[in-house]
């Protein structure tokens, strides 16, 4: 190694050490099981505010109502500036509360004793994080409609729901089920998750939109949405009997929405047929219309797309098939499944939500065009993966992985399709672990464990390479009198994953290592071919 490369080498490595991530006090406060979390457990919420639109503000309470698992006295409730925690209480009694950053840590008026359940009353108000781009970059979208009438909704994956409500701010936790009560001014509406048990009018002047919600919710997919909603339905003959499907938009859209929500029923006999039953037949399916592109939230899908196949009227895989379908309601509806049914436990397992959901959009191109189709579309995908930095991002401070944990884990699950090389045995994986991981939620070693199980194969090198390393596998192989030698490089140590070729036209499957092997093809070099469903890169060396 000469001096200039070594010499590069040293700045190189600098700078990708320099450019890790810095982590405070407040991204592990929001981030791991801290000991004020871990000893209750969560069991209904009832989250009641007034929210006004004259001066964007929201005000209100929250019962927590919990178990003890351990004994303790100091409760951990999240709540993020500029909103503030005005009193909690229990009892009857105001407890004390101290403030660090955005955690809010409650001593509570006795020592709680395990196998009791306990419930506190958290007051709060104030003006919301106003949402900067979302739903990226989250908090409240204050809008109007083109009638000049308000038109509002939360997004909140990643900073987090007490952005906007006092809550567990932890994923590890979902409740087992909860209430949302929204007043708004009496010309609007709210829609929230589940299903609306009620409505009250105030004065004639203002409503209060009752939703109840019977299966446990992660803390992001609880939303609000307010504005001059219209409403309509149907029903479909699902694999659990009959569903419901509720339609929300604003006025002026209906006849668009009836159109181009056609999309719903198609998408829902997809996904049952891959991935088993809607997983909420109890709190109903909705898709809302909002001011921004749409949103995962449980039983209460967003959507801002349009009204337009595509995303945003674009084929974000470039094969065709991107515009066969509207992107937002298949993506942000395959997430009921991954995200919402199976929920990551941290934020750097977030490729569970994302890299299934991903691979959905392909599942439903298969679904109505064919299998050939559905695989232009996934393979189209790889134009996005950037192979930055791991798709597993980094345990107990709120932090996700790549981007690639979209396009790169769509593409390692298609990839895992063919080792599995039998399409009823990969249905049946998938309707499986959402059938093993039921309302749950988990951890990446799971989903592994699971599908190494299921395969038949211990895929620890496969994730390991897919997962928690940058590089693309390399296919290495030559030609030599009617022999083919080959191997796998830039790849984690053991890779051993199996790849089928094609010698002229016969498939044929090899089994490589990182060590070189060999077997007979008979046949000139010209005439291999390797499968493209791979995710690989592929290097012949011959004569070189």
């Amino acid at each position: 190694m000469d001096r200039i490369t070594l010499t590069f080498l040293v700045l190189l490595i600098s700078g990708m050490a320099s450019a890790q991530p810095q982590f405070t006090r407040q991204d592990t406060l929001r981030g791991s099981i801290t000991p004020e979390r871990a000893w209750w457990d969560l069991k209904y919420y009832h989250l009641d505010i007034v929210v006004n639109p004259a001066d964007s503000t929201i005000e209100g309470k929250n019962k927590v109502i919990y178990s003890v698992l351990q004994q303790g006295q100091v409760m951990q409730i999240d709540l993020q500036a500029p909103l503030t925690i005005s009193k909690v209480v229990q009892n009857g009694q105001s407890l004390q509360i101290v403030r660090e950053g955005n955690a809010h840590f409650i001593s509570l008026e006795t020592v709680q004793l395990p196998g009791t359940m306990q419930e506190i009353v958290v007051y709060y108000g104030g003006k919301p994080r106003v949402a900067l781009r979302p739903p990226w970059d989250g908090g409240i979208t204050w809008q109007k409609d083109e009638n000049g009438l308000p038109f509002i909704a939360s997004s909140c994956q990643g900073i987090g729901a007490s952005i906007w409500w006092p809550c567990k701010d932890h994923m590890y936790d979902e409740v087992d089920s909860m209430l949302i009560s929204v007043n708004v001014p009496g010309n609007l509406v709210n829609v929230s998750n589940g299903r609306l048990r009620k409505v009250d009018t105030l004065d004639n002047q203002t409503k209060t939109w009752h939703w109840f919600v019977a299966n446990p919710i992660n803390n992001y997919g609880v939303n609000i949405n307010i504005g001059d909603y219209v409403h309509f339905s149907e029903k479909f003959a699902g694999e659990k009997g009959e569903l419901d499907l509720d339609y929300w938009v604003l006025r002026n859209n209906l006849e668009k929405a009836k159109s181009q929500f056609k999309e719903v029923p198609r998408m829902m006999k997809a996904f049952e047929h891959w991935f088993g039953p809607y997983p909420f037949y109890d709190d109903s399916y909705k898709l809302v219309e909002v001011p921004y592109l749409g949103m995962e939230h449980q039983s209460s899908i967003t959507y801002g797309n349009g009204y337009q196949n595509g995303y945003r009227g674009m084929d974000l895989s470039n094969s065709g098939w991107g515009l066969k379908f509207d992107f937002i309601i298949v993506h942000e509806s395959g997430h009921e499944w991954f995200a919402n049914n199976i929920t990551y436990k941290d934020m750097a397992d977030m490729w569970i939500h994302e890299g299934f959901t991903n691979y959905s959009e392909n599942l439903f191109v298969e679904y109505y065009f064919g299998k050939e189709a559905g695989a232009a579309y996934v393979k189209g995908t790889r134009k996005h993966i950037r192979n930055d930095r791991p798709v597993i991002g980094i345990y107990g401070v709120n932090y996700s992985g790549s981007g690639d944990m979209y396009s790169k884990s769509g593409n390692m699950l298609h990839t895992l399709r063919q080792i599995v090389n039998d399409d009823e045995k990969w249905r049946s994986m998938l309707r499986g672990i959402n059938l093993e991981f039921h309302h749950q939620t988990v951890t990446t070693a799971q989903i592994e464990d699971y599908l190494s199980e299921k395969s038949g194969r211990d895929l620890s090198p496969f994730f390991a390479q897919y997962l928690r390393d940058i590089r693309i596998p390399i296919f290495e192989y030559e030609v030599k009198d009617e022999t083919i030698h080959y191997r796998w490089s830039n790849c984690v140590v053991d890779f051993d994953m199996p790849i089928r070729i094609y010698v002229s036209g016969e498939e044929m499957w090899l089994n490589p290592t990182t060590q070189w092997s060999q077997a007979v093809i008979r046949t000139e070099q010209q005439a291999i071919k390797v499968d493209s469903g791979f995710y690989v890169a592929v290097l012949n060396v011959t004569g070189k």
